[in-house]
């Protein structure tokens, strides 16, 4: 298996890029600072580039069985990339022969009642509104998308915090998943495992779907 992953350098892009090298992929890593990578392996190999300049990063990524995009808006503090970027991956890896794609979404657009979203709640974070509505237009951006790609959609449990890897999960799909105390969560590492066998599995496709125990 081969994979590009952009933003392998974030907090979840490590551990989807620690997973996948676990399970032996060839990983490209799509990168603008490679001196943040603190993975090495013979299986990774790390290109410089940015996910909104796709010339830097169409052929290195040809060959990949599908992209993971671990994307994150809060280093630069320009909320609208997310969209953005979510067009120029639907638009261009077609013509790099990838036609499947994993986001790495937010929990903000998933429902808690109908028509109510976790960003409904009052007590949600100010700091992180603007990067959570700016996820769910992302997600706008893939439903409502013709591109030839098959993308997945992952937002993760209300809660993802680093943790041990069980290997199990429950997944869901609009709604946010809670456990039997009414806590939503999951680790990083359990969370990189369900996005990676979406990509083993081909399931889930053009399709938004939460993970959580």
């Amino acid at each position: 298996m081969k994979i590009a992953l952009f933003g392998a350098t974030g907090h979840l892009g490590q551990g989807i890029l620690h997973e996948a090298l676990s399970r032996d992929y060839d990983v490209v890593a799509v990168v603008r600072d490679p001196s943040r990578l603190t993975q090495h392996n013979a299986k990774l190999k790390v290109v410089t580039g940015d996910v909104a300049q796709p010339a830097g990063w169409l052929d290195a990524v040809r060959g990949a069985d599908a992209a993971v995009a671990s994307l994150s808006a809060r280093r630069d503090g320009n909320p609208d990339s997310l969209p953005a970027n979510a067009r120029v991956l639907l638009d261009n890896l077609p013509k790099a022969g990838v036609k499947r794609l994993l986001w790495v979404g937010g929990a903000g657009s998933l429902e808690v009642a109908p028509g109510v979203k976790v960003l409904d709640d009052p007590h949600f974070p100010e700091a992180w509104k603007p990067e959570a509505k700016a996820q769910g237009q992302a997600l706008d951006v893939f439903r409502a998308s013709q591109a030839d790609v098959d993308w997945t959609y992952i937002s993760p449990a209300a809660l993802i915090e680093d943790g041990e890897r069980s290997g199990k999960y429950r997944v869901g799909g609009d709604q946010l998943l809670v456990d039997g105390n009414g806590i939503s969560r999951i680790t990083v590492p359990d969370y990189a495992v369900a996005l990676l066998d979406r990509i083993e599995k081909h399931d889930a496709l053009r399709q938004r779907i939460t993970v959580a125990y």
